[in-house]
Protein backbone atom coordinates (compact mmCIF):
# COMPACT_ATOMS: atom_id res chain seq x y z
CA UNK A 1 0.00 0.00 0.00
CA UNK A 2 1.37 3.28 -1.19
CA UNK A 3 1.30 6.58 0.76
CA UNK A 4 -0.45 8.42 -1.86
CA UNK A 5 -3.33 5.49 -2.12
CA UNK A 6 -3.57 5.36 1.84
CA UNK A 7 -4.24 9.31 1.95
CA UNK A 8 -6.08 9.84 -1.26
CA UNK A 9 -8.48 7.07 0.46
CA UNK A 10 -8.22 9.04 3.87
CA UNK A 11 -8.27 12.44 3.02
CA UNK A 12 -11.83 13.38 2.74
CA UNK A 13 -12.31 12.56 6.13
CA UNK A 14 -9.91 14.68 7.75
CA UNK A 15 -11.03 18.09 6.42
CA UNK A 16 -13.79 18.90 9.14
CA UNK A 17 -11.65 17.57 11.84
CA UNK A 18 -8.45 18.41 13.76
CA UNK A 19 -6.40 15.59 12.57
CA UNK A 20 -3.99 15.64 9.73
CA UNK A 21 -3.04 13.28 6.83
CA UNK A 22 0.08 12.64 8.45
CA UNK A 23 -1.67 11.81 11.67
CA UNK A 24 -4.00 9.00 10.44
CA UNK A 25 -0.85 7.34 8.18
CA UNK A 26 1.11 7.43 11.40
CA UNK A 27 -1.98 5.77 12.89
CA UNK A 28 -2.33 2.99 10.11
CA UNK A 29 1.81 2.08 10.77
CA UNK A 30 2.05 2.84 14.42
CA UNK A 31 2.65 -0.40 15.29
CA UNK A 32 4.31 -1.80 12.53
CA UNK A 33 7.18 1.04 12.47
CA UNK A 34 7.57 1.20 8.68
CA UNK A 35 6.74 5.00 8.52
CA UNK A 36 8.16 8.38 9.83
CA UNK A 37 7.44 11.43 8.50
CA UNK A 38 10.65 13.25 6.56
CA UNK A 39 11.68 16.83 7.14
CA UNK A 40 9.56 18.63 4.85
CA UNK A 41 6.90 16.62 5.64
CA UNK A 42 6.86 17.55 9.16
CA UNK A 43 7.71 21.78 8.31
CA UNK A 44 4.53 21.12 5.68
CA UNK A 45 2.32 19.75 8.93
CA UNK A 46 4.16 23.36 11.66
CA UNK A 47 2.84 25.74 8.95
CA UNK A 48 -0.87 23.90 8.66
CA UNK A 49 -0.91 24.60 12.31
CA UNK A 50 0.31 27.80 12.08
CA UNK A 51 -2.45 28.60 9.42
CA UNK A 52 -5.23 27.34 11.20
CA UNK A 53 -4.38 28.77 14.78
CA UNK A 54 -2.18 31.70 13.81
CA UNK A 55 -3.90 33.16 10.91
CA UNK A 56 -7.46 31.49 11.48
CA UNK A 57 -8.03 30.70 7.89
CA UNK A 58 -11.13 28.97 7.11
CA UNK A 59 -11.74 25.20 6.84
CA UNK A 60 -11.76 24.85 2.85
CA UNK A 61 -8.58 27.13 2.71
CA UNK A 62 -6.67 25.03 4.91
CA UNK A 63 -8.30 22.40 3.10
CA UNK A 64 -6.78 23.67 -0.41
CA UNK A 65 -3.57 24.38 1.44
CA UNK A 66 -3.32 20.40 2.16
CA UNK A 67 -3.89 19.01 -0.98
CA UNK A 68 -1.43 21.12 -2.55
CA UNK A 69 1.11 21.10 -0.14
CA UNK A 70 0.59 17.09 0.31
CA UNK A 71 1.07 16.68 -3.45
CA UNK A 72 4.41 18.85 -3.75
CA UNK A 73 5.99 16.83 -1.04
CA UNK A 74 5.24 13.55 -3.02
CA UNK A 75 5.84 14.38 -6.28
CA UNK A 76 9.21 16.03 -5.70
CA UNK A 77 12.35 13.88 -4.06
CA UNK A 78 13.41 16.23 -2.00
CA UNK A 79 12.95 15.94 1.47
CA UNK A 80 14.72 18.45 3.36
CA UNK A 81 13.65 21.93 3.51
CA UNK A 82 16.70 23.57 3.22
CA UNK A 83 17.56 21.76 0.31
CA UNK A 84 14.92 23.15 -1.70
CA UNK A 85 16.26 25.13 -4.69
CA UNK A 86 14.66 26.84 -7.87
CA UNK A 87 15.43 24.28 -9.96
CA UNK A 88 13.49 21.77 -7.99
CA UNK A 89 10.70 24.34 -7.92
CA UNK A 90 10.25 24.80 -11.70
CA UNK A 91 10.87 20.79 -12.61
CA UNK A 92 7.11 21.01 -10.33
CA UNK A 93 5.77 23.93 -11.62
CA UNK A 94 6.09 21.97 -15.37
CA UNK A 95 4.57 19.11 -14.17
CA UNK A 96 1.71 21.10 -12.84
CA UNK A 97 1.28 22.81 -16.25
CA UNK A 98 0.63 19.22 -17.60
CA UNK A 99 -1.76 17.92 -15.65
CA UNK A 100 -3.94 20.72 -14.83
CA UNK A 101 -5.44 23.82 -16.11
CA UNK A 102 -3.52 27.23 -15.80
CA UNK A 103 -6.27 28.64 -13.01
CA UNK A 104 -5.67 25.11 -10.66
CA UNK A 105 -1.77 25.77 -11.35
CA UNK A 106 -1.63 29.05 -10.09
CA UNK A 107 -3.52 28.36 -7.21
CA UNK A 108 -1.29 25.68 -6.39
CA UNK A 109 1.98 27.95 -7.16
CA UNK A 110 -0.40 30.68 -4.73
CA UNK A 111 -0.12 27.62 -1.92
CA UNK A 112 3.66 26.78 -2.52
CA UNK A 113 4.31 30.55 -2.33
CA UNK A 114 2.90 30.93 1.10
CA UNK A 115 4.91 28.18 2.49
CA UNK A 116 8.04 29.45 1.35
CA UNK A 117 7.14 32.70 3.18
CA UNK A 118 6.43 30.97 5.84
CA UNK A 119 10.12 29.22 5.52
CA UNK A 120 11.47 32.70 5.31
CA UNK A 121 9.93 33.97 8.44
CA UNK A 122 10.80 30.81 10.70
CA UNK A 123 14.46 31.03 9.23
CA UNK A 124 13.77 27.50 7.96
CA UNK A 125 15.45 28.47 4.78
CA UNK A 126 18.01 31.15 4.23
CA UNK A 127 17.00 31.81 0.70
CA UNK A 128 13.52 31.72 -0.53
CA UNK A 129 13.79 30.11 -4.23
CA UNK A 130 10.99 31.15 -5.89
CA UNK A 131 12.71 34.73 -5.88
CA UNK A 132 14.54 33.35 -8.69
CA UNK A 133 12.14 32.00 -10.83
CA UNK A 134 10.26 33.81 -13.58
CA UNK A 135 6.25 32.85 -12.92
CA UNK A 136 4.15 34.13 -15.44
CA UNK A 137 1.38 32.78 -17.98
CA UNK A 138 -1.50 33.93 -19.65
CA UNK A 139 -4.56 32.52 -18.07
CA UNK A 140 -7.38 32.23 -20.05
CA UNK A 141 -10.36 33.99 -19.60
CA UNK A 142 -13.42 32.20 -18.94
CA UNK A 143 -16.77 34.32 -19.28
CA UNK A 144 -19.00 33.71 -16.49
CA UNK A 145 -22.21 31.83 -17.31
CA UNK A 146 -25.20 33.99 -16.68
CA UNK A 147 -29.14 33.62 -17.04
CA UNK A 148 -31.13 35.28 -19.22
CA UNK A 149 -33.53 38.08 -17.29
CA UNK A 150 -36.47 35.84 -19.09
CA UNK A 151 -35.50 32.30 -17.94
CA UNK A 152 -35.49 33.86 -14.12
CA UNK A 153 -38.37 35.45 -14.60
CA UNK A 154 -39.81 31.86 -15.55
CA UNK A 155 -38.42 29.76 -12.80
CA UNK A 156 -39.69 32.75 -10.10
CA UNK A 157 -43.22 32.14 -12.23
CA UNK A 158 -43.18 28.34 -11.37
CA UNK A 159 -42.01 28.48 -8.03
CA UNK A 160 -44.74 30.82 -6.90
CA UNK A 161 -47.43 28.65 -9.32
CA UNK A 162 -46.13 25.49 -7.26
CA UNK A 163 -46.81 27.18 -4.07
CA UNK A 164 -49.78 28.68 -4.74
CA UNK A 165 -51.30 25.45 -6.85
CA UNK A 166 -49.63 23.01 -3.48
CA UNK A 167 -51.73 20.12 -3.03
CA UNK A 168 -50.74 19.86 0.85
CA UNK A 169 -49.82 21.97 3.42
CA UNK A 170 -46.32 19.89 3.87
CA UNK A 171 -45.86 21.00 -0.09
CA UNK A 172 -47.18 24.90 0.05
CA UNK A 173 -44.33 24.60 3.16
CA UNK A 174 -41.81 23.26 1.17
CA UNK A 175 -42.49 25.69 -2.00
CA UNK A 176 -42.64 28.57 0.66
CA UNK A 177 -38.54 27.82 1.66
CA UNK A 178 -38.17 27.62 -2.07
CA UNK A 179 -39.21 31.01 -2.79
CA UNK A 180 -37.07 32.60 -0.08
CA UNK A 181 -33.98 30.45 -1.47
CA UNK A 182 -34.03 31.82 -4.89
CA UNK A 183 -35.74 35.20 -4.53
CA UNK A 184 -32.39 35.83 -2.06
CA UNK A 185 -29.91 34.68 -4.40
CA UNK A 186 -30.88 36.73 -7.35
CA UNK A 187 -31.92 39.73 -4.68
CA UNK A 188 -28.07 40.01 -3.29
CA UNK A 189 -25.54 37.91 -5.79
CA UNK A 190 -24.73 35.99 -2.26
CA UNK A 191 -23.30 32.74 -2.64
CA UNK A 192 -24.75 29.52 -2.47
CA UNK A 193 -22.15 28.11 0.88
CA UNK A 194 -23.13 31.46 2.27
CA UNK A 195 -26.96 31.74 1.76
CA UNK A 196 -27.07 27.65 3.50
CA UNK A 197 -25.03 29.16 6.74
CA UNK A 198 -27.07 32.66 7.27
CA UNK A 199 -27.90 32.34 11.06
CA UNK A 200 -31.29 34.24 11.90
CA UNK A 201 -29.21 36.60 13.82
CA UNK A 202 -27.79 38.30 11.02
CA UNK A 203 -30.96 38.77 8.64
CA UNK A 204 -32.98 41.98 10.01
CA UNK A 205 -36.24 42.16 7.74
CA UNK A 206 -37.64 45.02 9.73
CA UNK A 207 -34.55 47.05 8.65
CA UNK A 208 -34.06 44.65 5.54
CA UNK A 209 -30.53 43.93 5.77
CA UNK A 210 -28.62 40.85 6.17
CA UNK A 211 -24.79 40.15 7.32
CA UNK A 212 -23.08 37.78 5.44
CA UNK A 213 -20.18 35.82 6.40
CA UNK A 214 -18.07 35.07 3.27
CA UNK A 215 -14.72 33.62 2.55
CA UNK A 216 -12.06 34.25 4.97
CA UNK A 217 -14.46 34.86 7.70
CA UNK A 218 -14.90 38.33 6.19
CA UNK A 219 -18.41 39.76 6.87
CA UNK A 220 -20.88 42.28 4.89
CA UNK A 221 -23.70 43.98 4.79
CA UNK A 222 -26.07 44.31 1.96
CA UNK A 223 -29.50 45.46 1.69
CA UNK A 224 -32.44 43.72 0.42
CA UNK A 225 -34.37 46.40 -1.59
CA UNK A 226 -37.18 44.50 -3.08
CA UNK A 227 -40.38 44.42 -0.99
CA UNK A 228 -41.80 40.76 -2.37
CA UNK A 229 -38.39 39.24 -1.58
CA UNK A 230 -38.66 40.82 1.73
CA UNK A 231 -42.33 39.41 1.61
CA UNK A 232 -41.59 36.01 1.06
CA UNK A 233 -38.31 35.89 3.52
CA UNK A 234 -40.95 37.06 6.49
CA UNK A 235 -43.67 34.90 5.39
CA UNK A 236 -40.45 31.66 5.48
CA UNK A 237 -39.71 33.37 9.11
CA UNK A 238 -42.91 33.01 10.40
CA UNK A 239 -43.93 29.17 8.59
CA UNK A 240 -40.11 28.14 9.91
CA UNK A 241 -39.55 29.93 13.08
CA UNK A 242 -39.58 26.58 15.30
CA UNK A 243 -37.17 24.80 13.14
CA UNK A 244 -35.08 27.74 12.65
CA UNK A 245 -34.69 28.47 16.28
CA UNK A 246 -34.25 24.37 16.66
CA UNK A 247 -31.42 24.32 13.60
CA UNK A 248 -29.14 27.55 14.07
CA UNK A 249 -29.62 28.37 10.58
CA UNK A 250 -32.27 30.26 8.84
CA UNK A 251 -32.50 28.04 5.90
CA UNK A 252 -33.45 24.60 6.90
CA UNK A 253 -34.49 21.32 4.96
CA UNK A 254 -37.64 19.26 5.51
CA UNK A 255 -36.25 17.32 8.29
CA UNK A 256 -35.56 20.42 10.36
CA UNK A 257 -31.35 20.34 9.34
CA UNK A 258 -29.27 23.19 7.39
CA UNK A 259 -30.19 23.36 4.07
CA UNK A 260 -27.02 21.99 2.15
CA UNK A 261 -25.45 23.31 -1.04
CA UNK A 262 -26.60 20.11 -2.76
CA UNK A 263 -30.38 20.62 -1.74
CA UNK A 264 -30.57 24.21 -3.21
CA UNK A 265 -29.43 22.36 -6.57
CA UNK A 266 -31.55 19.68 -6.54
CA UNK A 267 -34.18 22.23 -5.99
CA UNK A 268 -33.31 24.19 -8.96
CA UNK A 269 -33.11 21.56 -11.15
CA UNK A 270 -36.26 20.33 -9.83
CA UNK A 271 -38.44 23.40 -11.13
CA UNK A 272 -36.21 24.08 -14.02
CA UNK A 273 -37.58 20.27 -14.95
CA UNK A 274 -41.21 21.29 -14.64
CA UNK A 275 -40.95 24.90 -16.14
CA UNK A 276 -39.09 23.13 -18.95
CA UNK A 277 -35.93 25.28 -19.01
CA UNK A 278 -33.36 23.65 -20.84
CA UNK A 279 -30.40 25.38 -19.75
CA UNK A 280 -27.75 23.87 -17.31
CA UNK A 281 -28.92 26.38 -13.78
CA UNK A 282 -26.53 26.25 -11.24
CA UNK A 283 -26.69 28.49 -7.74
CA UNK A 284 -23.92 30.45 -8.62
CA UNK A 285 -25.12 31.45 -12.28
CA UNK A 286 -27.67 33.89 -10.03
CA UNK A 287 -24.43 35.33 -8.51
CA UNK A 288 -23.04 35.88 -12.05
CA UNK A 289 -26.42 36.93 -13.12
CA UNK A 290 -26.73 39.29 -10.71
CA UNK A 291 -23.43 41.42 -10.92
CA UNK A 292 -23.81 41.23 -15.01
CA UNK A 293 -27.33 42.29 -14.90
CA UNK A 294 -26.20 45.25 -12.57
CA UNK A 295 -23.55 46.19 -14.61
CA UNK A 296 -25.40 46.48 -17.64
CA UNK A 297 -27.45 49.49 -15.72
CA UNK A 298 -24.56 51.51 -15.20
CA UNK A 299 -23.81 50.56 -12.02
CA UNK A 300 -20.61 51.40 -10.82
CA UNK A 301 -18.08 48.11 -10.26
CA UNK A 302 -16.82 49.36 -6.77
CA UNK A 303 -20.14 48.67 -5.69
CA UNK A 304 -20.66 45.24 -7.49
CA UNK A 305 -17.12 44.46 -5.76
CA UNK A 306 -17.97 45.59 -2.32
CA UNK A 307 -21.34 43.53 -2.76
CA UNK A 308 -20.68 40.99 -4.18
CA UNK A 309 -17.89 40.40 -1.21
CA UNK A 310 -14.65 40.26 -3.50
CA UNK A 311 -11.26 41.60 -1.83
CA UNK A 312 -9.64 42.52 -5.40
CA UNK A 313 -11.47 44.64 -8.01
CA UNK A 314 -9.11 42.06 -10.72
CA UNK A 315 -11.85 39.35 -9.91
CA UNK A 316 -14.90 41.54 -10.33
CA UNK A 317 -13.82 43.14 -13.42
CA UNK A 318 -14.31 39.59 -14.91
CA UNK A 319 -17.72 40.96 -15.62
CA UNK A 320 -16.77 43.40 -17.88
CA UNK A 321 -16.01 40.98 -20.24
CA UNK A 322 -19.50 39.36 -20.77
CA UNK A 323 -21.28 43.26 -21.36
CA UNK A 324 -18.39 43.69 -23.72
CA UNK A 325 -20.31 40.51 -25.65
CA UNK A 326 -23.70 42.21 -25.23
CA UNK A 327 -22.27 45.20 -26.56
CA UNK A 328 -21.51 43.50 -29.48
CA UNK A 329 -24.58 41.77 -29.79
CA UNK A 330 -26.41 45.28 -29.28
CA UNK A 331 -24.73 46.74 -32.40
CA UNK A 332 -24.66 43.72 -34.62
CA UNK A 333 -29.01 43.49 -34.08
CA UNK A 334 -29.65 47.02 -33.28
CA UNK A 335 -27.30 49.35 -34.93
CA UNK A 336 -29.83 50.93 -37.31
CA UNK A 337 -26.70 51.03 -39.94
CA UNK A 338 -28.02 47.36 -40.97
CA UNK A 339 -31.52 48.69 -41.81
CA UNK A 340 -30.52 51.03 -44.31
CA UNK A 341 -31.21 51.13 -47.90
CA UNK A 342 -28.04 52.26 -49.11
CA UNK A 343 -27.39 51.79 -53.22
CA UNK A 344 -24.07 51.11 -55.02
CA UNK A 345 -22.74 49.71 -51.57
CA UNK A 346 -18.99 48.56 -52.15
Amino acid sequence: ITLATILHKKYHTVADNSKSIYDIFGEKYKNKGDYTMNNLQNHIENYLDYCRTQKCLDKKTLKAYRIDLRQFSEQISVTEASDLTSATLETYVAKLHQQYAPKTVKRKIASLKALFHYFEYKEIIDHNPFYKLQIKFREPIILPKTIPLQTIETLLNTIYKQYHNASSSYQKKNSLRDIAVIELLFATGIRISELCTIQPQNIDLQNAVIIIKGKGAKERLIHICDKHVITALDKYRSEYDTEIHSCGYFFVNSIGNRLSDQSVREMINKYCHIADIQQHITPHMFRHSFATLLLEEDVDLRYIQTMLGHSSINVTEIYTHVTMSKQKNILETKHPRKNMNISSQI
